[in-house]
């Protein structure tokens, strides 16, 4: 029977354990190259959610990393691979991503899941300490966080392997976070007790009004037109686009009952006339949470509306605060 360690063994070991995890952390950075970059670019276009998943002490980190990723606005679910097998595969839609984790690379119940990522055509992001792995062998992007010595004397327990792919993970996860410009300030709508608590993390085109609800009037459009848009699409406000569709002002309702008390006759007036030159407007790719945050902190005073231009200064939706808070409820 082996003698029991004194305290200063102890402590030995566990500065080795800080010394071989640290130095491997160290050399992690290395390894991030274009793959890393193709990677997030893959989970950034994700139209739908992320589905993580992992296996063993991999399916605990794949757990941590899903909630990772949908408190910094990418949208991510956990899914076990055995509850998969047995029912949960609907999980998988498509414009998902998945995001799988594995040291080896080689586990069964992770490979299994290959038929339901090809069947939605799923590109799938890997994190893999072998190089070479079954797994990332299937893989659109795979990440190679190995070999590396395991902390553990034996070499049996995954203790460095673990450490760097959560690192890895949080690579991707801040990487998204600048990638979408996510704020400071977004945290506060992501908060489960927030404003709009989920739904803050959707991307604007998902909530927006859009094609003919779309309010829209010409600058030539008279205030009696006017007037019949903002009732007819009830949500307080009207573009008005110029001769080539391009967004050129808009006029809320407040506007509207400004100009009655300010014009002895205003049903003269057109729409140029009378429209604000300088809208708020947001991409149909930002976060809902940071569409909230641009309507209550606009430096004119808070408003209630947005307008979703494209590329090109088109008007192709319009996203109402109300539309926000329904989603969230």
């Amino acid at each position: 029977m082996s003698a029991q360690p004194g305290k200063s063994d102890l402590l030995a070991r566990a500065r080795e354990v800080v010394r071989i995890e640290g130095a491997a952390v160290a050399a992690l950075e290395s390894k991030l190259d274009q793959r890393f970059v193709e990677a997030v670019e893959i989970l950034h276009g994700c139209r739908g959610k992320v589905v993580v998943a992992g296996v063993g002490k991999s399916g605990l980190l794949a757990h941590k990393l899903a909630a990772t990723l949908t408190s910094t606005g990418t949208p991510a679910v956990f899914l076990h691979p055995a509850d998969a097998l047995h029912g949960d595969a609907g999980l998988f839609t498509p414009g998902d991503a998945a995001l799988f984790i594995s040291k080896s690379g080689a586990s069964d119940e992770l490979l299994a899941l290959m038929p339901y990522l090809e069947r939605h055509g799923l590109p799938l992001v890997s994190i893999v300490g072998t190089p070479g792995s079954a797994l990332g062998k299937r893989s659109t992007v795979e990440l190679v966080t190995g070999p590396a010595r395991e902390a553990c004397p034996m070499e049996l327990t995954p203790t460095t392997s673990i450490t760097l792919a959560q690192v890895m993970g949080d690579c991707l996860a801040i990487a998204l976070l600048e990638r979408r410009g996510f704020k400071a300030e977004d945290f506060r709508f992501l908060h489960p007790g927030g404003l709009i608590g989920r739904s803050a993390a959707r991307r604007v085109e998902e909530l927006m009004h859009a094609g003919d609800d779309v309010p829209r009037v010409t600058e030539g459009a008279s205030l009696r037109e006017v007037m019949l848009e903002i009732m007819a699409r009830c949500l307080g406000i009207t573009t008005v686009v110029d001769a080539a569709g391009a967004l050129a002002g808009v006029i809320t309702d407040g506007d509207f009952k400004r100009i009655l008390m300010r014009h002895a006759d205003p049903w003269r007036l057109r729409a140029a006339e009378v429209m604000s030159r300088t809208p708020s407007t947001i991409g149909r790719d930002a976060l809902v949470a940071a569409a909230v945050r641009a309507m209550e902190e606009r430096p004119g005073g808070p408003i209630t509306a947005l307008v979703v231009v494209d590329g090109q200064g088109v008007p192709v939706g319009v996203l109402h605060l109300h539309d926000c808070l329904r989603a969230g409820a």
